[in-house]
């Protein structure tokens, strides 16, 4: 055989071996194909969804998506519509209606209540409680809802001047949870660059909006993350590794909290931390904790929100949300509104059993856990703004009714308000709004 024929047989050789490669590649890749389009009729059939429901925003950082709906099941479940302004609640003419008083609600997660639906929410409670209220002089009560999932002060007060005074509200009532509302306020503490701060440069509290320059909130805005959450609105199978993906870091953040709050406490003098011994000490103490018990570190919570600030980043922090509060007072009073501060509740304060408040105060060191609630409410005495605290009163239905206000299933006691808290919640703080009113 002639060299050349040699040669012509080896190529054609070499080319029947990529044909079948590409022939076994080709079939791999339609099997994942077909095996995608199957996973994902499959979840479509069973109403899996996780949508996203944020977008980034020039002067918060981030804000809700005008116009999503989907489900929501990381904690609780229920429907979430967002809708045409960007609000979670129904939609509001930004026109007052004659003979109407509008009250417009500020605050976080527990305001936004993705866990619970709308109609229980306790916004909505308040709005139908106080429809019955005769004080009101039968003027039709509208409760519009601005809270949005990790805002702060800070974000809060960009969100009245940029959304709340177009609706033209009769009162502004900002939802202040204890448990986050003052890191929140503070870079160091709440450890992200993404999201505007107020801060102080030469005694003046400024607004510090850098974050629109980070490289994290500028790729969030580019072509490519776009094209990214179109993919991800439009494929469940994509939500589904996401929401994967949250879980395992939700799980590792909450690890390294709880080794970061067990490492302070081991840090600080015997007199901060007490002597009386852990209720894990023991194995038949640490189960029966767990039966009575919120955990040691509820996510989300710093345990040093419940004492007396003594390191300097918790003072500042402090400062600069008593400071917010007051400017934020300014502002509204400046427009003729009524300006009203509610402190909510953190699941271990209103925990049923007093032994396990009693528990998680020797494991913090903490004196009293409404320390914050009472702070906020003397800064209110001081600077002439009402507060309600809601904590007392729902501790004390709580215990009285051996009910858990906070969590779902198995992490009950602990996260955001149930439907029962919020149904409580929002009967309490209309009773004192009616009385309110009557005065």
């Amino acid at each position: 055989m002639s060299p050349h024929s040699q040669e012509h047989k080896s190529a054609g050789a070499r080319w029947g071996r990529r044909r079948r490669l590409a022939l076994k590649l080709s079939l791999v890749a339609g099997g994942l194909l077909v095996g995608l389009l199957l996973v994902e009729v499959a979840l479509r059939l069973v109403g899996f969804s996780f949508p996203t429901f944020y977008t980034p925003d020039e002067t918060r950082g981030y804000a809700l998506r005008a116009g999503m709906a989907g489900w929501y099941r990381k904690e609780g479940e229920s429907y979430v519509r967002i809708n045409s302004e960007g609000l979670r609640d129904r939609e509001h003419s930004k026109v007052k209606p004659p003979g109407t008083f509008r009250i417009a609600v500020l605050g976080d997660s527990y305001v936004e209540a993705l866990q619970v639906p709308a109609e229980d929410a306790f916004w909505s409670v308040l709005e139908s409680r106080l429809s019955q209220c005769a004080a009101f002089g039968g003027r039709n009560v509208e409760v519009i809802n601005f809270g949005v999932s990790g805002y702060g002060t800070a974000q809060e007060l960009i969100t009245l001047r940029e959304q709340v005074w177009q609706y033209e509200p009769d009162l502004v009532l900002l939802a202040l949870t204890t448990n986050n509302d003052i890191t929140d306020n503070s870079r160091a503490l709440k450890q992200t660059d993404e999201i505007p701060y107020f801060v102080y440069r030469d005694r003046q509290l400024v607004l510090d909006d850098s974050f629109r320059a980070t490289p994290a909130f500028r790729f969030r805005q580019s072509m490519p993350s776009r094209l990214g959450r179109w993919f991800r609105d439009s494929s469940r199978v994509i939500q589904a590794l996401h929401q994967a993906q949250y879980a395992l870091k939700h799980r590792l953040a909450e690890r390294r909290a709880r080794m970061k709050a067990a490492m302070h406490m081991q840090e600080l003098p015997p007199q901060q931390t007490g002597t009386v011994a852990m209720p894990s000490d023991t194995p038949a103490a640490e189960a029966a904790a767990k039966q009575v018990a919120p955990t040691p570190n509820e996510v989300g919570i710093d345990n040093l929100i419940y004492r007396e600030p003594t390191e300097a980043v918790w003072q500042e922090a402090w400062l600069v949300t008593e400071n917010l509060l007051t400017l934020m007072r300014d502002e509204v009073e400046g427009r003729g509104a009524n300006f009203l501060v509610v402190t909510l509740s953190n699941g271990v304060q209103v925990h049923p059993e007093p032994a396990a408040r009693g528990a998680f105060k020797t494991r913090t060191g903490a004196r009293d856990l409404l320390y914050p609630d009472l702070r906020i409410k003397s800064l209110g005495e001081r600077a002439k703004f009402a507060v309600i605290n809601l904590a007392p009163d729902l501790q004390t239905y709580a215990e009285r009714h051996k009910v858990y206000l906070h969590g779902f299933g198995a992490d009950i006691g602990n996260g955001h308000w149930n439907q029962l808290g919020h149904q409580v919640a929002g009967e309490l703080l209309a009773q004192k709004l009616c009385e309110c009113a009557k005065e």
